[in-house]
C-alpha cells in the first residue's frame, strides 16, 4: 500500500534506528542542548512546502543514531500517482563524489597510489597530466571543470549503449579540455575532476567503477537499496522517484521522459540511493569501516578554504571547505561535513555534524522553488 503523503516520525522508528554514527577519539562531542523531537519549527517548514507542493522527497534526521525525524511527501511518480515513501530510491547527483572520494582513500590506504601522484601516472592524454595531481582533483583545484559543458557533449553521450562507453566516452571530452587556471592555484567545482578520479580507481583496481563502488562501498555499508541505475529501469522501477523541474512557464515536467539523464551515473554524480542507505554510508564511513580511523580523518576533514559567506537576514556566516570528495561548513559555530547535490529535478544532500551528533539526509526530486532550500534549513535549525 502506497504510504500517506505526510508522514512523521519521533524516536519511535526502531527499524531505522542505527548505532551512533561517530564515537570516540577526536569524535566524541558534547551532548546537543536540543532535545530529541523538539522539531517543531522544522516540522512547520515542511508543513508549508508539502503544502504549497513545492518540496517532493524524503527528510530523515537521526540524533546519535536514533531517528528523530522521518517524513516524506509528494510524488515519486506523477503519472502513475505512486507516493514517495522512506525507502523510495532517488538520483543522488553530486552526492555521489562522497563515494568516489572513499574510493581514492581506500587506495590510499592500501598504498596504490599517493595524494601527490600526477594524473599523468594512470592515465595519458591530458593537459598538463604530469603536473595535476591526485589531491588537485579531490578538491576541485587541478583546472579542470565540467565536460558537460562541453561543445558536442550531450549529442554524443546519447549514442552510448553501455556504461563502458560512457565512463570511455566521457574520459575523452575531458582529455580535450583546457585548464581554466594553473593546477593548484584556485578553485573550480569539478565534474570533469571526479570523474577522471573514478577512471583511476577502475585503472588500479581493474575492474569497472561501478563494480569497484559496489563490492568495496554499497556492500561493506550495508547500502542494499544503492546502485548505478540504468536509465531504462530509473523510467519503469516503482521504486525510483522521477525527477520534475520546471518549464520556463513553471510548469513541472518528467526530466526523463525529456531525455534529460544519459544511460548511467558516474564518478561524478547520479547514484541511486534511499534515505536510510545514506546514513548506512555516514555510519560506515565515521565508524571506521569503509576506512581506518587515521584515513577517515584525512579525507573527511577541510583541505581548501573557499572563504566566508557573509550573513543575510535570516542566515548565519559561513565559511565553506573543499575536502577529499567530503566537503565541510562551520555555521552557528558548528561543522557540517557531507556533500549536497543538485540536478534537473533533483535536490540532495547527506550531511553530519560531529560535535552534535546529527546526521541529516534530504532526498528531493523537484528543483528547489525560490526561497526553498530543505538543506539550509536543517543547517540552520540542527546548529541553532
Amino acid at each position: 500500500m502506497a504510504q500517506q503523503s505526510s508522514r512523521r516520525t519521533f524516536l519511535r522508528r526502531s527499524g531505522l534506528a542505527l548505532v551512533p554514527v561517530v564515537a570516540g577519539g577526536a569524535w566524541a562531542r558534547p551532548s546537543s542542548a536540543r532535545e530529541p523531537g523538539s522539531f517543531d519549527e522544522l516540522e512547520k517548514y515542511l508543513d508549508k512546502l508539502q503544502a504549497d507542493d513545492s518540496f517532493s522527497g524524503t527528510v530523515l534526521v537521526l540524533k546519535d543514531g536514533r531517528t528523530v525525524l522521518s517524513r516524506s511527501m509528494g510524488y515519486a511518480d506523477r503519472e502513475r500517482r505512486i507516493r514517495n515513501r522512506d525507502d523510495t530510491i532517488f538520483c543522488l547527483a553530486s552526492v555521489t563524489k562522497l563515494f568516489t572520494g572513499v574510493a581514492i582513500g581506500q587506495l590510499v590506504q592500501r598504498g596504490a597510489l599517493d595524494l601527490v601522484d600526477p594524473i599523468g601516472k594512470y592515465l595519458s592524454g591530458f593537459e598538463a597530466g604530469d603536473k595535476v595531481t591526485i589531491h588537485q582533483l579531490l578538491t576541485h583545484t587541478s583546472g579542470l571543470g565540467d565536460y558537460m559543458q562541453l561543445p558536442g557533449y550531450w549529442e554524443e553521450s546519447a549514442t552510448w549503449t553501455t556504461p563502458q562507453q560512457t565512463m570511455d566516452g566521457i574520459l575523452r571530452y575531458i582529455r580535450t579540455e583546457s585548464l581554466a587556471f594553473a593546477p593548484g592555484t584556485a578553485s573550480k567545482y569539478s565534474n570533469s575532476g571526479f570523474h577522471v578520479l573514478g577512471c583511476i580507481v577502475a585503472k588500479i583496481a581493474g575492474v569497472s567503477y561501478y563494480d569497484y563502488i559496489r563490492t568495496n562501498i554499497f556492500r561493506p555499508a550495508g547500502m542494499t537499496s544503492s546502485g548505478f541505475t540504468l536509465l531504462s529501469q530509473w523510467r519503469t522501477d516503482r521504486r525510483f522517484a522521477h525527477p520534475y523541474p520546471t518549464d520556463e512557464s513553471g510548469t513541472r515536467y518528467d526530466a526523463l521522459a525529456a531525455g534529460r539523464f544519459g544511460l548511467i551515473g558516474t564518478p561524478a554524480g547520479n547514484a541511486f540511493a534511499n534515505a536510510p542507505d545514506l546514513v548506512r554510508f555516514v555510519e560506515a564511513l565515521t565508524g571506521g569501516k569503509l576506512l581506518s580511523p587515521t584515513w577517515r580523518d584525512v579525507f573527511v576533514t577541510p583541505k581548501f578554504s573557499l572563504g566566508t559567506l557573509p550573513a543575510k537576514p535570516g542566515l548565519p556566516e559561513i565559511i565553506n571547505f573543499f575536502g577529499y570528495g567530503v566537503d565541510s561548513s562551520i555555521l552557528n559555530g558548528g561543522l557540517v561535513t557531507g556533500h549536497t547535490g543538485g540536478a534537473p529535478g533533483v535536490s540532495t544532500s547527506a550531511e553530519w555534524y560531529p560535535e552534535l551528533g546529527y546526521t541529516a539526509v534530504h532526498l528531493g526530486n523537484y528543483d528547489p522553488a525560490p526561497g526553498t532550500n530543505v538543506n539550509q534549513e536543517l543547517r540552520q535549525v540542527l546548529t541553532s
